[in-house]
């Protein structure tokens, strides 16, 4: 693939705009053609990946994101030969698993969000990104788990999905023109899934994105411009869209076709968000072979980790991420690894201390300029991306600068940040991570001095104060970094599925059991709205529990029980799963009726409801109906539907790109023919004027918005075939 024709224009903020020379390209410009070599642009390459450089004319094509981006088609100056020594890469926005028939007799373990920190250098300056939510895609082959690379060669993936006129992108792409697309970028999904849209901390989360949150029957649905069109997507879906990356990912590596994962969450995650995941690997195309706890998978990375030892040892895993939080309790003894206690916040992470930056950086930059971003969407993203990245930076040094050109207003904001204070907007969110450790010491029933690890897992537990924070806690005990925390978790998921599939038969998984427990308790309200517990939280799970109620009032033939997940007394303070009503029962006097309600939990922490009425022997099965995030079998076939659409759409769009770079990439070698005098002079009489024509017609072809691979192709095999003739005729 060639350049092609020089063009005179560049993208700037989402349109191609006139370009008169290099010193006129900003940051925020993708692409075009500039009237001076590679050597006076400097300001060129210092935020852009260019794809590709004609020194002298200073022809250029810009590439970012997974995309090639092209303007039109000015009838400026000709390229004089396609450069040889550079060629963009062509996106490719779906793997070669579209077409692989051959199905892998294996499991993946999908981390469904993991959280990455990397430590950047001293200066802070804008960037396009923002927060940086990861999934990573692991398998157990052989004796051992291979994490899988994504096509850019990294372990892991941008939680992101964006969507443009054109096409849906997801990862990277969509990560990397996440500052240009702020209200079609999409991310935190897993801070949504399984919640109401009234819940305070979506309330809250909601005032920080970019996107539009909207209220659906009462669940949060992401509202975007796709394809032309306004359309709603679930949280499940946009979970779904990751999942089929990830998926697509394994593909391509094992050239064959996944049908089965593990999915990790975190270990707090009630019934109703477990579910969804669920259902979010059901419209991705993946039969869910089991969803375990995050900590739960880190600490199978760490146990089965070289050189541990096999005597009893009890490990606390402190998983803090980038959304989420669990802390967890186990006994390893052998192969054997048992939740003792669980604890954590589903709504607490490293992005939560990116909010505190923010907000101080906001005020700061308000009372410098007297503008307020707080309704500028673009100037708050790329002040969020400065925040994390500074935050990121003060955990290798003690200060660090931000810089932002133009944030808003024509205003450039610039600040120095210091870790002592960076520690001291966040030292309430940094001491709420200790009250988890402090509960599950005590759910467990274990003394500090009996902890024989303190294991780090997540991007955020490089923040030195909370190790500080930690290790204090435990008396100064030195904590465990030896796994590495943005893998770990997809390790241990790995590991589940190979021993689920049965891929896993080393020495060292051969006697691995996994005992984990109910984060919260299970149970039903009763009259006056008091939970009335049936499933205790720390119950080992699988697990059945039962318990008798009765009726409040004569001749009672309909019982209603409202199912609830939580520890407060007022069920109000818990989080509800549903309601589900037994009838009909015989009438009695209040009191007599005995109705027996059995609670199951499953491997996976999913629940199933069953009640009976004892005294005449009548029985219901009763499955828990209008929960919270949960879908119907009919809204997972219609969504899975829709998830083939879109991936047909991103077909067609990856096809018609290619077809189009491929008519180009000929358009000019044909232009290159046709201005070779020596090469006129060899053309027989009428063949020069019926290529310049096919020329014309290929080059209108291109202008086509709405044209299709297929006639791309058309017209590229017309040419050929002309120039083909007509070469062989010399």
């Amino acid at each position: 693939m060639h350049v092609g024709r020089c063009r005179n224009a560049g993208w700037v903020d989402g349109r191609w705009m006139p370009l008169d020379g290099a010193k006129e390209l900003e940051r925020s410009v993708w692409g075009g053609c500039v009237g001076a070599p590679l050597k006076a642009a400097p300001t060129l390459h210092t935020k852009l990946r260019w794809a590709c450089w004609k020194t002298g004319s200073g022809c250029a094509q810009g590439y970012r994101g997974g995309r090639v981006f092209l303007g039109p088609r000015p009838g400026g100056a000709r390229q004089k030969g396609p450069p040889t020594s550079c060629r963009p890469e062509i996106p490719r926005l779906t793997h070669q698993s579209a077409k692989m028939t051959e199905l892998y007799d294996g499991a993946i373990g999908i981390d469904l969000g993991a959280y990455s920190l990397v430590l950047l250098p001293v200066a802070v300056v804008e960037c396009p990104t923002n927060r940086t939510t990861y999934s990573c895609v692991a398998i157990y082959e052989g004796s051992g788990v291979e994490i899988i690379a994504n096509e850019q060669g990294n372990r892991v993936t941008p939680s992101f999905v964006a969507f443009t006129p054109d096409e849906r992108l997801i990862g990277d792409a969509a990560k990397n023109q996440a500052a240009l697309n702020p209200r079609n970028t999409v991310f935190d999904a897993k801070r949504l899934i399984g919640r109401r849209f009234d819940d305070p901390s979506v309330k809250k989360d909601v005032q920080t994105w970019p996107f539009k949150v909207v209220d659906k029957e009462g669940n949060p649905f992401i509202e975007v411009e796709y394809l032309g069109e306004t359309k709603q997507f679930s949280p499940q879906e946009i979970s779904s869209m990751v999942l089929l990356k990830m998926k697509e990912i394994a593909d391509a590596k094992l050239g064959k076709t996944v049908e089965k994962a593990v999915i990790t969450v975190p270990a707090y995650f009630n019934d109703n968000q477990r579910q969804a995941t669920k259902d979010a690997g059901a419209i991705s195309g993946l039969n869910v072979l089991r969803i375990i706890n995050e900590p739960t998978a880190a600490a199978i990375a760490y146990g089965l980790g070289a050189g541990k030892s096999e005597k009893e040892r009890n490990v606390l895993i402190y998983d803090l991420g980038g959304g989420t939080f669990d802390v967890s309790l186990l006994n390893i003894q052998g192969g054997v690894f048992t939740v003792k206690a669980t604890a954590g916040d589903t709504h607490l992470g490293g992005q939560d201390f990116d909010t505190a930056l923010l907000e101080h950086f906001k005020a700061e930059f308000k009372r410098k300029s007297k503008v307020d971003i707080s309704d500028d969407p673009r100037a708050l993203r790329r002040l969020r991306s400065a925040c994390e990245r500074a935050k990121r930076t003060l955990s290798s040094v003690t200060s660090t600068t931000v810089e932002i050109d133009s944030l808003s207003g024509g205003e450039d904001f610039n600040s120095t940040i210091t870790r002592a204070r960076f520690e001291d907007l966040n030292a309430a969110l940094f001491k709420s991570t200790i009250d988890p450790v402090a509960q599950v010491m005590k759910d467990a029933a274990i003394e500090k001095s009996k902890v024989d690890e303190v294991v780090l897992v997540g991007g955020s537990t490089r923040i030195p104060k909370i190790q500080k924070l930690l290790s204090d806690f435990f008396d100064g005990k030195k904590l465990e970094k030896s796994i590495n925390p943005d893998e770990a978790v997809a390790f241990g998921a790995a590991v589940q599925a190979g021993i689920l599939s049965g891929k896993a038969t080393s020495d060292e998984t051969a006697d691995l059991l996994l005992l984990d427990v109910v984060p919260l308790s299970l149970g039903v309200a009763m009259e006056g709205n008091i939970f009335a517990p049936v499933v205790p939280r720390g119950q080992t799970v699988p697990t059945m529990k039962k318990r008798t109620f009765t009726t409040v009032a004569d001749n009672q033939t309909t019982v209603q029980f409202p199912v609830f997940q939580g520890e407060r007394v007022n069920c109000e303070d818990n989080t509800s799963l549903g309601e589900f009503t037994l009838a009909p029962i015989p009438p009695m006097k209040a009191g007599e009726a005995v109705l027996e309600v059995i609670f199951e939990v499953d491997v996976n922490g999913i629940l199933k409801v069953t009640a009976s009425e004892k005294s005449t022997g009548r029985s219901a099965n009763i499955t828990i109906s209008n929960a919270v995030g949960k879908l119907s079998s009919t809204e997972i076939e219609q969504m899975i539907e829709d998830a083939e659409k879109f991936k047909t759409s991103d077909n067609a769009f990856s096809k018609k790109f290619e077809a189009r770079q491929q008519l180009e990439s000929y358009i000019s070698r044909v232009e290159e023919i046709a201005s070779d005098p020596g090469m006129l002079l060899k053309l027989k009489k009428g063949q020069l004027k019926k290529i310049e024509d096919q020329l014309s017609d290929a080059m209108a072809q291109l202008e086509v918005e709405d044209a299709t691979a297929e006639d791309m192709k058309k017209q590229e095999l017309a040419l050929r075939r002309l120039v083909t003739k007509a070469m062989a005729s010399r």
